[in-house]
Order: structure tokens, then sequence, then C-alpha cells
């Protein structure tokens, strides 16, 4: 009897590899947890010195025009006011976006609903070979194509929030249409034969009733690809124009976030008003990535409901 009580009450080996499985995941889990929890920590801690050590008012930070933290003005405070580098960080994201989204869209829905044959033997793979080349690589194209067009064309030195747009509209291109592409595809085959039994165009089933129910995921495309674009620096920096000046037309030379962080980072002390002004633009970066993920998970909520 003791025999049998001692088998039936023994934990079992799958039991053993069951928890083994557990264990490890729950370990991944709490590392990925620390990590995040680290990096906000860590940016936060620097990014607030600038108004909290060294008492850069939070307004002028974010509103101020004049970059140049190691100055003071006339009244004696410091010239760091990053508003110049914010606009150019949302104005070429949203002019990729904008320039990216009708190419993806139509992109998308020639290779899911016109040729699917022919678009996954052709703009598939080009769409892989896109997102596969480095950035160095479009900011060189950038530079040696893009901004000698927008001199030719508009005239100055064609650096620019335009070619700025430009290089980034070919770098989220790819990811947009691969999202939007599967959107696509995840529409149910039924939409499309109820549209045509009821007398629908093969153009009126696509506009009205494919691309409408896959307005979500097209939305969630869109901002991911923004979220992308947002945080892109190498590309950007060589076709800008790296200039921490308020943007006053799409052709004058101009300055983001990320071109900023990037020049400078290396060229300070740490610890220095300097230093703490640029790691106070990095927690603004990172801020703005938040939040385009919680765009992305509301738009997602609402489109599963």
């Amino acid at each position: 009897m003791d025999e049998i009580r001692e088998a039936l009450t023994k934990t079992s080996a799958a039991t053993k590899k069951d928890r083994f499985g557990r264990a490890i995941s729950m370990s991944a889990l709490a590392l990925i947890l620390i990590v995040v929890i680290s990096i906000f920590w860590f940016v936060a801690s620097k990014g607030l010195a600038t108004f909290f050590t060294n008492h850069v008012n939070l307004g002028d930070f974010l509103t101020g025009s004049k970059w140049a933290p190691g100055q003071v003005d006339a009244q004696g405070k410091p010239m760091a006011g990053a508003a110049s580098m914010i606009v150019g960080s949302f104005l070429v994201t949203l002019l990729s976006a904008i320039i990216a989204t009708p190419f993806a869209i139509g992109t998308a829905v020639f290779m899911t609903e016109i040729s699917p044959r022919k678009g996954a033997k052709i703009l598939q793979p080009v769409t892989e070979l896109l997102v596969g080349i480095p950035s160095v690589v479009y900011g060189f194209i950038g530079l040696t194509i893009v901004v000698p067009t927008m001199r030719s064309i508009f005239g100055g030195s064609g650096f620019g929030i335009l070619a700025g747009a430009m290089v980034l509209f070919v770098m989220i291109l790819p990811t947009v249409t691969s999202m939007t592409v599967d959107t696509l595809r995840a529409v149910p085959r039924h939409y499309r034969e109820s549209a045509l039994a009821l007398g629908a165009t093969r153009w009126q089933m696509i506009y009205k009733v494919i691309l409408r129910s896959a307005t979500p995921g097209i939305l969630t495309a869109i901002v991911f690809g923004m979220a992308r674009a947002f945080g892109e620096a190498l590309a950007v920096q060589m076709v800008v124009g790296n200039a921490a000046l308020m943007p006053h037309n799409l052709t004058s030379p101009s300055a983001t976030l990320t071109s900023v962080l990037t020049q400078g980072i290396g060229n300070t002390v740490m610890g220095s008003l300097e230093n703490n002004a640029l790691w106070s633009l990095a927690l603004i970066l990172l801020l703005m990535s938040l939040v385009f993920n919680l765009v992305i998970r509301a738009i997602g909520k609402k489109g599963a409901m």
C-alpha cells in the first residue's frame, strides 16, 4: 500500500518539466520587465536632471527655439529650447507617413486583390529587400540623389524637412506595406463573395468592403511606420541639414531630436547641462514611443470590438 501511495503522490516527470518550463518563462518575463523599467528609470533620471538640477524651465525647454545649452540669454537663462527639433521630428514623420500611405495601400491591394500571384512573386521579394537595407545606405542615397534633386528643383542647399521625409518614406514603406498586406488577407473571404453577389464591381468591393473592414489594421500599420520614422537617426541626420532652427518651409535646413542626439551626445561631459539637455531630448523620444504604442493598442482594441 505504501508503495502504491508513494507512486500516486510522487511528482511525475511531465509535471517537473512543466514546472521547469514555467520557471524559465517567468524568469525571462521578469528579466524583460526589469530591463524595461531600468531603461525608463535611467533615461528619466538623466532627462529630468535638466529641470531639477540645472533648473531649466520646462515651458522654455518645450517652446524655446534657440538651442545652445552651454550659453545663456540676456536674462541669464540657458538657451535650451527644443521646440525646433520637436517640430522638425513631427514634420518629417507626418510628411513621410502621408507620402508612404497611398503607395503602401496601393501595393497591398495589388498583392492581395488584383494580382496575388504576380504580387507575391515580384513585390514581396522587393519589399523584403527594402527592409534589410541598412539606414546608412538610405542616408547615402538621400545625400547623393535626393538632396541634389531638391536643390535643382527648389533651390537652396537641398537639405531640409522634405529631403528627410523622402528618405524616411522609402524606409517605412516596407513596414506599412507588409502590415497592410497581412490586414487585407485577414479580411474574411465571404465579405468579398457577398459584395460581388450583390452586384458590386471589383473596385466597389475593394473600396467599400475590403478597405473599410481593414481600416483599423491599416491605421495600425501607419502609426507603426510613424513610430519607426520618429526614432530614425542616421539616415535623417545625413539629409535634414542638422541646423537647430525652427523650419520656415519644407526645404529649409532643420534638425530632429535624433539628429541632435547623435551629433552631440559624444561631445558633452556627463552631468553637465549640455549632456542633461540631450538626455531630456532622449526622454521625449522615449515618451513619444510610448505614446505610439498606446495609440497602436487603442486602434487594435477598437478594431477587435
